[in-house]
């Protein structure tokens, strides 16, 4: 058996359980499943699937079920995997490899994260700190929980990216799925920002949350008070924020307040297709429109070499290319960058084309 214990939590996972567990079965780890109140088939599956199963009585914080599952594992090295997230690739000998060269650090594993968007499958790829030894971290916060070091506040401590790839598929189960996941994070993020009113990063997830259910509007509200708090622009999570709060605002007819708020920062975002898209959707939604801005931040999103979304340096802005092009009256132009936009799959610039200019 490799000595690396995985551990997963969940609870009523019957849809996702077996594809998580069976990519896992031949790779000879010792898989831990903690059971937070199943009332279906998941349990079952689960042992099915070889895993060893422990029930844990639910008490609003994810960290103490996480915490639980560390006690239960075998080996000092544990590797988290949700119950939505499948096992695409995997390096066994390069993990061991890594963990041998940080013993005391944290493993980045690779995240495709699937959705759709204007019609089209996408993703949009991150990393996330799933693997250390339970000797020296553990969890904490009771929603969207984050690594921290056993007898440590501090947050500096040795990251590295480990050689695993998981698809996740959390967000494809529909807007009502969205929406109940949305009103759980939420309530359990309410609790939490009464506890410590002052940390960003909580108002950010109830941002998410509304984000992820398209009201837009209460997204708009909560980026807004994450960033009213100290922020440091570095930080993954608040360069997603950016590139969402500009979205929030100009679906809520504040595209004149994006550009206000964004430009004197511009610098902390830069090489981010994600915020180069952003930026320029901000210019084509003013009144009246700078379309030539718009095309010139397009063009710095085709140029970056990786996009934290993929689409973002490619079909995105060449559709928003083609749409300046229409905009400016040159109609071949515009045909030339739907095309590759529809070449790409993207269902807008493929109904723009067949719809006629």
């Amino acid at each position: 058996m490799i000595p690396l214990s995985v551990c997963i939590i969940g609870k009523n996972e019957e849809q996702h359980i077996k594809n998580c567990l069976a990519p896992l079965a031949p790779l000879l780890f010792e898989v831990v499943y903690v059971d937070t109140g199943s009332t279906d088939r998941t349990k079952e599956i689960a042992a099915s699937q070889g895993a060893r199963i422990y029930d844990f009585t639910w008490c609003n914080d994810f960290s103490a079920a996480r915490n639980f599952a560390l006690e239960k594992a075998s080996h000092e090295y544990v590797l988290f995997i949700d119950c939505d997230e499948y096992l695409t690739e995997l390096d066994t000998p390069a993990l061991l490899t890594a963990l041998e060269a940080h013993p005391q650090g944290v493993g980045l594993l690779l995240r495709n994260n699937y959705y759709e968007a204007n019609g089209t499958q996408t993703n949009y790829p991150d990393r996330v700190e799933r693997l250390f030894s339970k000797k020296h971290f553990h969890y904490k916060g009771i929603i969207h929980e984050q690594v921290v070091r056993t007898g440590s506040d501090s947050p500096f401590y040795d990251r590295y990216e480990i050689p695993l790839t998981v698809d996740h598929a959390g967000y494809s189960g529909g807007m009502d799925v969205m929406r109940r996941k949305a009103e759980r994070n939420n309530a359990l993020l309410f609790l939490e920002i009464e506890k410590t009113p002052k940390d960003p990063y909580l108002y950010f997830q109830v941002g998410q949350s509304y984000n992820g259910i398209r009201d837009y509007e209460n997204a708009y509200i909560y980026y807004k008070k994450s960033f009213a708090l100290p922020v440091n622009f570095r930080e993954p999570w608040v360069q997603i924020m950016a590139t969402a709060y500009i979205n929030a605002m100009n679906h809520t007819g504040r595209s004149s307040e994006a550009q206000t708020f964004f430009e004197p920062i511009y610098e902390h975002f830069s090489g981010d297709a994600n915020f180069y898209c952003s930026m320029g959707n901000i210019y084509l939604n003013l009144d009246p429109p700078q379309p030539l801005r718009a095309m010139a931040e397009y063009v710095k999103a085709l140029q970056c070499p990786d996009a934290r979304e993929k689409g973002a340096n490619s079909f995105i802005p060449y559709y928003n290319i083609g749409l300046v092009n229409e905009m400016l009256g040159s109609r071949d132009s515009a045909l030339t960058f739907y095309q590759k936009a529809a070449d790409l799959g993207f269902v807008p610039a493929i109904e723009r084309l067949t719809g006629g200019l």
